[in-house]
């Protein structure tokens, strides 16, 4: 996963963590404390699981306390326009659908997940922080299509939201986009759902899932979703709905507590670059030795390429391609490394550059935004 840049917005996500901590149940994230990568979505998955789960009739009364603008109607972010005036708005319980022709006509209850990459299952499918009320006929437009940012829209509706193809590096298929004052909250309600649901959501299917329970995302997603997140920061409507669903579920969405959670798990790669760099030379052969980096994300294993044409000739690794010319050698965490190069001409330069991965031999995730080491030596 590439690393997401994010300088820009440390300071007001950390201005937000203060914000929030004052509505947060003294010690809620203690377990948490000092964690990041894999450790620290596990310990917020054991800290939120077994909520209090709610029936699909009661999601309309707690729509009430969850949902609603300043003047009692609906939030429907499908719909709303903010700074403006929507074409329409819904009065709870009055508006609900029902049968509906257009947009206008009522709104219902949206699995911003659609409940399809889940099969439907419980308790995912009540869970009120990805569930929303929204317009009928919008809700219906994006079936159970992955968000996404649209480069030719096939339609769009009264507030922005469109429906089209990809126009996000790396995917291309049909998405829903909503506007950009809401790409936040559905990035993070999608963080929720990947860490409320670790223990099972390897079994989800959908483009935006990479079939495990860490990192779950695809790249593409992962990558869009912290954009998102980090371009729509938290705002109070997200503030005081984790409140009211706290009161009714008696568990929050951490990444709208702590936004910088996201980049903890998500948006950093290699804690550090491995160091070290030692040669050794024998047989017409280069060893290169490494120690290992440190900290809580380590790669599963590190692919090295060789070229005696210079560095220029060494291209990067690409995720999920099997590499046929490069050296694959296994992690040993926080040890000494190695890697065997025979069979060289004496006296010809070789160049290397090394990458850390995740995954298998056959299918990467590549790691890092440039090569961990690059090196060149003359063979014996």
């Amino acid at each position: 996963m590439k690393q997401i840049r994010l300088k820009h917005f440390l300071f007001l996500l950390l201005f937000l963590s203060y914000v929030a901590a004052f509505t947060q149940p003294a010690g809620y994230y203690d377990a948490a404390s000092g964690l990041s990568g894999e450790a620290l979505q596990s310990a917020l998955y054991n800290i939120i699981k077994d909520h209090t789960s709610r029936s699909y009739e009661q999601l309309w009364t707690d729509f009430q306390t969850t949902d609603a603008k300043s003047n009692g109607m609906v939030w429907d972010m499908y719909s709303d326009v903010p700074g403006g005036t929507p074409a329409y708005e819904y009065t709870f319980i009055t508006d609900q659908c029902g049968n509906y022709d257009e947009e206008g006509d009522c709104y219902n209850r949206e699995h911003s997940i659609p409940a399809s990459w889940f099969g439907d299952d419980s308790p995912m499918y009540t869970d009120l922080f990805h569930l929303i009320p929204t317009d009928g006929y919008v809700n219906n437009k994006r079936s159970n299509y992955p968000f996404g940012e649209v480069g030719s829209a096939s339609w769009t509706s009264t507030n922005g939201s469109k429906l089209g193809t990809s126009d996000y590096p790396s995917y291309s298929g049909v998405v829903f986009e909503p506007i950009d004052a809401y790409k936040g909250d559905f990035a993070r309600n999608y963080f929720y759902m990947a860490t409320r649901y670790k223990d099972v959501i390897s079994s989800w299917n959908s483009p935006m899932l990479g079939d495990d329970s860490y990192p779950v995302f695809t790249e593409w997603a992962a990558n869009m979703l912290m954009e998102w997140h980090a371009n729509d920061p938290v705002s109070q409507k997200e503030i005081d709905r984790n409140n009211a669903i706290y009161a009714i579920q008696q568990n929050r969405n951490p990444f709208i507590d702590h936004p910088e959670y996201a980049n903890l798990i998500w948006g950093t790669a290699l804690a550090d670059e491995p160091t070290n760099h030692v040669t050794n030379f024998s047989a017409n052969a280069i060893t290169l030795n490494w120690t290992d980096a440190v900290g809580g994300i380590l790669p599963d294993a590190y692919l090295i390429k060789m070229s005696a044409s210079g560095f220029d000739n060494i291209t990067a690794p690409t995720d999920g391609t099997v590499e046929s010319d490069g050296f694959w050698t296994k992690n040993i965490a926080y040890g000494i490394e190695k890697a065997v190069f025979g069979n060289l001409t004496p006296g010809t330069t070789y160049y290397f550059k090394m990458w850390g991965y995740t995954g298998s031999e056959t299918g990467i995730d590549y790691k890092t935004d440039g090569e961990v080491l690059q090196i060149s030596l003359q063979a014996p």
